[in-house]
């Protein structure tokens, strides 16, 4: 044996090691499927100029939001999922097993339009994102977002460019490294939490409802119960009641696990986003985020002049990982009410009225470059609609995830039934909450 011979071959074990640790991750990360992706869309445009808004307008008093809502849109999303796998049916299908036909088709209408809005407000958004760099065109960019995102949903595999995408989102961990390099009482932060300064204002009641909107929003329902749904057609799988008991259990198992991790992933990079709008635009008096500009601002203490393009990037990555999850949350329900075939995998020839629906949706959504207000304001607003929305969609769902006519013996279980119920009265209370006090 040579002298380097040991050295060749600790250099091998080493290599070998770090091969095998790079796939664990690699495969750790592709077991995270349509959870990680539902945690992934709720940080959408709309969700960061919601949160950005709330850490500047009331600090740090509504940090609380995010620690409260996480248990509550666990629930609902294990709940959706588990829905998906036990009937091998989407979301509104199994609704019309326990609701009339029109009652869920008030519910779809109402999906409809809610993510209509989202979705213009979104690649309104990615336009004014897409200006900051370039100081023109913000009408032309949107119109390229809509036909760019419209294209890869009718023509390319979700699943095929999503990869893409999910690495395009870590641009968002910025927000985490803001928080560390300004200046942060951490006391103080972990006070607001338990202690914040509540008031009952139209403004504090609204933001909790846009809070909880752009947290636990309607269409995550319908796309996580038809992403399960499609993973087991993919995989020409069984639905749960007809599995082994065994296969069964490890089923619910990778769900809880993808659902609880891709939640908790949304939730720490929405506290960060909140956070660092309080610690750099609250502080120093911008307390009214008005243009995509001042909300690119809080990215400064580490981006410095790369503040605009990390943001853009942000808005622009979250923004074409959460349309097509808006525009196909509304064409499998309707496609669900409808009978009609369905499913991001098929061809559009395949599925001829589930595109048309995506595509009607993207069209409609085109307006809002006609709407005055500013997509910051937008977005804000699209949040609220969705917590509005939420309220009867999550109320449906739950009487569904306890029908054994519909789940058979994999009913939601007493946590899921409860902690969904509290998310759905906590929701209820805060949209009357602000009704009343407007």
């Amino acid at each position: 044996m040579t002298d380097d011979q040991p050295h060749t071959n600790e250099h091998h074990s080493l290599e070998a090691a770090a091969t095998h640790a790079k796939r664990k991750i690699q495969l750790g990360f592709g077991r995270l499927g349509p959870g990680l992706i539902t945690g992934a869309a709720d940080d959408d445009p709309s969700g960061i100029a919601t949160y950005s808004q709330a850490g500047a307008q009331f600090g740090l008093n509504m940090q609380w939001t995010l620690i409260f809502t996480y248990p509550l849109m666990v629930a609902v999303q294990v709940i959706s999922a588990r829905i998906g796998r036990v009937t091998g049916k989407g979301l509104a299908a199994s609704l019309l097993g326990v609701f009339p036909r029109p009652t869920v088709i008030g519910l779809v209408a109402a999906l409809f339009v809610a993510n209509t809005i989202n979705i213009g407000a979104d690649i309104a958004a990615m336009g004014a994102a897409a200006q900051l760099l370039t100081g023109w065109g913000a009408e032309i960019f949107t119109v390229a977002a809509a036909f760019v995102s419209l294209l890869l949903q009718v023509f390319v595999p979700y699943r095929r460019y999503v990869k893409f995408l999910k690495w395009l989102t870590l641009v968002l961990f910025a927000y985490v490294g803001v928080a560390f390099a300004a200046k942060i009482d951490w006391i103080e932060v972990g006070t607001r939490i338990v202690q914040p300064q509540l008031n009952f204002s139209p403004e504090f009641l609204t933001m909790i409802v846009a809070v909880f909107g752009t947290t636990i929003s309607p269409y995550l329902f319908f796309w996580q119960t038809a992403e399960e749904v499609e993973e087991m057609e993919l995989k020409d799988q069984p639905n749960l009641k007809e599995m082994d008991p065994a296969a069964a259990r490890l089923q619910l198992r990778r769900m809880g696990i993808d659902t609880f991790t891709g939640m908790a992933i949304s939730n720490i990079i929405a506290f960060f986003i909140m956070l660092t709008t309080a610690v750099t635009l609250h502080q120093h008096g911008v307390t009214d985020i008005q243009t995509s500009a001042q909300a690119a601002e809080a990215l400064r203490p580490v981006a410095g002049d790369l503040a605009f393009l990390l943001f853009s990037l942000g808005i622009i990555g979250t923004g074409f990982l959460a349309v097509p999850v808006l525009a196909a949350s509304t064409a499998y329900a309707a496609a669900d009410t409808a009978n009609w075939p369905k499913g991001l995998e098929k061809k559009p020839g395949e599925a001829k009225a589930f595109y048309g629906v995506i595509v009607a949706g993207m069209l409609i959504a085109l307006g809002v470059l006609f709407s005055p207000l500013d997509p910051i304001k937008m977005l804000f607003w699209s949040a609220v609609i969705n917590g509005i929305i939420a309220v009867p969609i999550m109320a449906a769902m739950m009487l569904v995830g306890r029908k054994h006519s519909q789940m058979g013996v994999f009913v939601a279980t007493p946590w899921q039934r409860n902690l969904g119920w509290a998310a759905t009265i906590v929701m209820a209370v805060a949209v009357g909450a602000m009704f009343l006090v407007s």
